[in-house]
Protein backbone atom coordinates (compact mmCIF):
# COMPACT_ATOMS: atom_id res chain seq x y z
CA UNK A 1 0.00 0.00 0.00
CA UNK A 2 1.20 3.29 -1.06
CA UNK A 3 -0.52 6.54 -0.04
CA UNK A 4 -0.59 8.72 -3.41
CA UNK A 5 0.79 12.24 -1.06
CA UNK A 6 2.09 12.36 2.39
CA UNK A 7 -0.27 12.81 5.24
CA UNK A 8 -1.36 16.19 6.44
CA UNK A 9 -0.15 17.08 9.68
CA UNK A 10 -3.73 17.16 11.01
CA UNK A 11 -4.24 13.60 12.25
CA UNK A 12 -1.60 12.21 11.30
CA UNK A 13 -1.44 9.27 14.00
CA UNK A 14 -4.94 8.50 13.07
CA UNK A 15 -4.42 7.97 9.42
CA UNK A 16 -1.04 6.40 10.02
CA UNK A 17 -2.96 4.03 12.54
CA UNK A 18 -5.89 3.59 10.02
CA UNK A 19 -3.61 2.52 6.91
CA UNK A 20 -1.11 0.30 9.01
CA UNK A 21 -4.50 -1.17 10.15
CA UNK A 22 -5.58 -1.62 6.24
CA UNK A 23 -2.08 -3.60 5.25
CA UNK A 24 -2.91 -5.90 8.00
CA UNK A 25 -6.24 -6.42 7.63
CA UNK A 26 -5.50 -7.07 3.45
CA UNK A 27 -2.90 -9.22 4.25
CA UNK A 28 0.50 -6.92 3.09
CA UNK A 29 1.51 -7.09 6.46
CA UNK A 30 1.50 -10.93 7.08
CA UNK A 31 0.83 -12.92 10.94
CA UNK A 32 4.18 -12.86 12.54
CA UNK A 33 5.89 -10.22 10.60
CA UNK A 34 7.82 -7.64 12.35
CA UNK A 35 7.52 -3.97 10.93
CA UNK A 36 10.53 -1.95 10.06
CA UNK A 37 9.54 1.41 11.16
CA UNK A 38 12.02 3.28 8.70
CA UNK A 39 10.48 1.80 5.96
CA UNK A 40 6.93 2.23 7.09
CA UNK A 41 7.52 5.70 7.60
CA UNK A 42 9.04 6.42 4.41
CA UNK A 43 5.95 4.14 2.89
CA UNK A 44 2.95 6.07 4.11
CA UNK A 45 4.93 9.51 4.08
CA UNK A 46 4.68 10.10 8.30
CA UNK A 47 7.33 10.89 10.79
CA UNK A 48 8.54 8.59 13.51
CA UNK A 49 6.64 10.30 16.09
CA UNK A 50 3.03 9.87 14.79
CA UNK A 51 3.75 6.36 13.09
CA UNK A 52 5.00 5.28 16.90
CA UNK A 53 1.79 6.96 18.25
CA UNK A 54 -0.27 4.77 15.72
CA UNK A 55 1.52 1.69 16.26
CA UNK A 56 0.94 2.12 19.87
CA UNK A 57 -2.72 2.38 19.54
CA UNK A 58 -2.83 -0.96 17.19
CA UNK A 59 -1.01 -2.53 20.45
CA UNK A 60 -4.16 -1.44 22.21
CA UNK A 61 -6.26 -2.76 19.52
CA UNK A 62 -4.65 -6.00 19.81
CA UNK A 63 -3.32 -5.75 16.08
CA UNK A 64 0.60 -5.53 16.74
CA UNK A 65 2.97 -7.07 19.72
CA UNK A 66 5.68 -5.04 20.84
CA UNK A 67 8.55 -6.61 22.16
CA UNK A 68 11.48 -4.40 24.12
CA UNK A 69 14.33 -4.47 21.93
CA UNK A 70 12.50 -6.38 19.06
CA UNK A 71 9.73 -3.44 18.39
CA UNK A 72 6.67 -4.06 16.62
CA UNK A 73 5.16 -7.06 14.85
CA UNK A 74 1.82 -8.50 13.79
CA UNK A 75 -0.19 -10.25 16.04
CA UNK A 76 -0.97 -13.88 14.59
CA UNK A 77 -4.44 -14.84 14.13
CA UNK A 78 -5.59 -16.15 17.54
CA UNK A 79 -9.07 -18.77 18.24
CA UNK A 80 -8.62 -17.89 21.61
CA UNK A 81 -8.73 -13.95 20.97
CA UNK A 82 -11.29 -14.30 17.97
CA UNK A 83 -13.72 -16.27 20.76
CA UNK A 84 -14.02 -13.70 23.43
CA UNK A 85 -14.15 -10.51 21.02
CA UNK A 86 -16.47 -11.76 18.26
CA UNK A 87 -18.73 -12.58 21.27
CA UNK A 88 -19.47 -8.49 21.81
CA UNK A 89 -21.28 -8.15 18.52
CA UNK A 90 -24.57 -10.30 19.41
CA UNK A 91 -24.73 -7.88 22.41
CA UNK A 92 -23.63 -4.69 21.14
CA UNK A 93 -25.32 -4.64 17.25
CA UNK A 94 -28.64 -5.64 19.18
CA UNK A 95 -28.81 -2.78 21.78
CA UNK A 96 -27.59 -0.43 18.77
CA UNK A 97 -30.95 -1.35 16.87
CA UNK A 98 -32.86 -1.03 19.40
CA UNK A 99 -31.52 2.25 20.72
CA UNK A 100 -32.15 3.23 16.86
CA UNK A 101 -35.15 2.44 16.46
CA UNK A 102 -37.25 2.02 12.80
CA UNK A 103 -35.06 3.23 9.74
CA UNK A 104 -36.64 5.36 7.54
CA UNK A 105 -38.20 3.77 4.03
CA UNK A 106 -35.36 5.24 1.88
CA UNK A 107 -33.02 3.95 4.57
CA UNK A 108 -34.58 0.40 4.24
CA UNK A 109 -34.06 0.85 0.47
CA UNK A 110 -30.17 1.42 1.00
CA UNK A 111 -29.92 -1.26 3.34
CA UNK A 112 -31.62 -3.66 0.79
CA UNK A 113 -29.65 -2.16 -2.11
CA UNK A 114 -26.46 -3.02 -0.02
CA UNK A 115 -27.57 -6.39 0.74
CA UNK A 116 -28.54 -7.42 -2.68
CA UNK A 117 -24.47 -6.14 -3.63
CA UNK A 118 -23.42 -8.45 -1.08
CA UNK A 119 -25.53 -11.09 -1.84
CA UNK A 120 -23.85 -11.39 -5.67
CA UNK A 121 -20.03 -10.21 -4.57
CA UNK A 122 -17.20 -13.09 -5.12
CA UNK A 123 -14.25 -10.96 -3.84
CA UNK A 124 -13.44 -11.60 -0.32
CA UNK A 125 -12.36 -7.81 1.00
CA UNK A 126 -15.39 -6.01 -0.79
CA UNK A 127 -18.09 -8.95 0.85
CA UNK A 128 -16.22 -7.79 4.25
CA UNK A 129 -16.74 -4.21 3.18
CA UNK A 130 -20.40 -4.41 1.93
CA UNK A 131 -21.05 -6.38 5.11
CA UNK A 132 -19.67 -3.91 7.30
CA UNK A 133 -21.18 -1.50 5.50
CA UNK A 134 -24.82 -2.93 5.87
CA UNK A 135 -24.04 -3.11 9.21
CA UNK A 136 -23.15 0.53 10.30
CA UNK A 137 -25.90 1.84 8.16
CA UNK A 138 -28.41 -0.02 10.61
CA UNK A 139 -27.13 1.21 13.58
CA UNK A 140 -26.38 4.48 12.22
CA UNK A 141 -28.85 6.74 14.25
CA UNK A 142 -28.40 5.14 17.39
CA UNK A 143 -28.04 8.06 19.48
CA UNK A 144 -25.72 6.28 21.85
CA UNK A 145 -21.88 7.02 20.00
CA UNK A 146 -19.71 5.53 22.78
CA UNK A 147 -21.64 2.28 21.59
CA UNK A 148 -21.16 2.61 18.01
CA UNK A 149 -17.25 3.24 18.68
CA UNK A 150 -17.34 0.25 20.29
CA UNK A 151 -18.85 -1.65 17.72
CA UNK A 152 -16.65 -0.11 15.02
CA UNK A 153 -13.51 -1.37 17.35
CA UNK A 154 -14.62 -5.21 17.26
CA UNK A 155 -15.67 -4.75 13.76
CA UNK A 156 -11.90 -3.31 12.81
CA UNK A 157 -10.37 -6.21 15.30
CA UNK A 158 -12.61 -9.10 13.54
CA UNK A 159 -11.98 -8.32 9.97
CA UNK A 160 -8.74 -9.86 9.77
CA UNK A 161 -10.19 -13.17 10.91
CA UNK A 162 -12.99 -12.76 7.72
CA UNK A 163 -11.27 -11.75 5.11
CA UNK A 164 -8.48 -14.85 6.28
CA UNK A 165 -11.51 -17.33 6.10
CA UNK A 166 -12.56 -16.03 2.94
CA UNK A 167 -9.33 -16.15 1.34
CA UNK A 168 -9.02 -19.61 1.82
CA UNK A 169 -12.17 -20.48 1.77
CA UNK A 170 -14.37 -18.20 -1.05
CA UNK A 171 -17.12 -20.70 -0.73
CA UNK A 172 -17.59 -19.45 2.90
CA UNK A 173 -20.67 -17.19 2.61
CA UNK A 174 -22.20 -14.19 4.31
CA UNK A 175 -25.71 -14.57 5.82
CA UNK A 176 -27.50 -12.21 3.81
CA UNK A 177 -30.62 -14.03 4.35
CA UNK A 178 -30.48 -13.04 8.04
CA UNK A 179 -30.13 -9.23 6.66
CA UNK A 180 -33.37 -10.09 4.94
CA UNK A 181 -35.31 -11.14 8.36
CA UNK A 182 -33.97 -8.69 10.04
CA UNK A 183 -35.20 -5.91 7.33
CA UNK A 184 -38.89 -7.56 7.22
CA UNK A 185 -39.32 -7.63 10.63
CA UNK A 186 -38.28 -3.69 10.51
CA UNK A 187 -40.71 -3.37 7.51
CA UNK A 188 -43.47 -5.05 9.98
CA UNK A 189 -42.75 -2.75 12.96
CA UNK A 190 -41.48 -5.97 14.83
CA UNK A 191 -38.15 -3.77 16.31
CA UNK A 192 -37.97 -6.89 19.11
CA UNK A 193 -38.20 -9.09 15.98
CA UNK A 194 -35.35 -7.55 13.98
CA UNK A 195 -32.96 -7.18 17.16
CA UNK A 196 -33.22 -11.35 17.50
CA UNK A 197 -32.68 -11.97 13.73
CA UNK A 198 -29.52 -9.07 14.22
CA UNK A 199 -28.20 -11.73 16.88
CA UNK A 200 -29.28 -14.83 15.04
CA UNK A 201 -26.82 -13.41 12.14
CA UNK A 202 -24.08 -12.24 14.33
CA UNK A 203 -23.88 -15.30 15.84
CA UNK A 204 -24.09 -17.10 12.51
CA UNK A 205 -20.69 -15.40 11.67
CA UNK A 206 -18.54 -17.05 14.45
CA UNK A 207 -18.81 -20.77 14.01
CA UNK A 208 -17.13 -21.08 10.49
CA UNK A 209 -13.97 -18.84 11.64
CA UNK A 210 -13.72 -20.70 14.69
CA UNK A 211 -13.70 -23.78 13.09
CA UNK A 212 -11.03 -22.99 10.81
CA UNK A 213 -9.01 -21.22 13.62
CA UNK A 214 -8.99 -24.74 14.84
CA UNK A 215 -7.77 -26.62 12.54
CA UNK A 216 -5.19 -24.15 11.94
CA UNK A 217 -3.95 -24.79 15.00
CA UNK A 218 -4.66 -28.62 15.35
CA UNK A 219 -2.19 -28.54 11.93
CA UNK A 220 0.67 -25.81 13.08
CA UNK A 221 0.78 -28.21 16.20
CA UNK A 222 1.49 -31.23 14.23
CA UNK A 223 4.28 -29.86 12.19
CA UNK A 224 5.53 -28.24 15.23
Amino acid sequence: MQLKSPLSRANLSDIAANAIRDLIVDGDLAAGERLNEVRLSERLGVSRTPLREALNRLVAEGALIARPKLGYSVKPLCREEFDQIYDLRPILDPAALKAAGFPSTEQLKRLRKINAKLASARNPAAAIDLDDEWHAALTEHCPNKALLDMIETVTRRTRRYEIALMREAPTIGLATTHHQDVLDALEQGRLDDACAALKENLEYGKAPIMAWLEARQTEARKTA
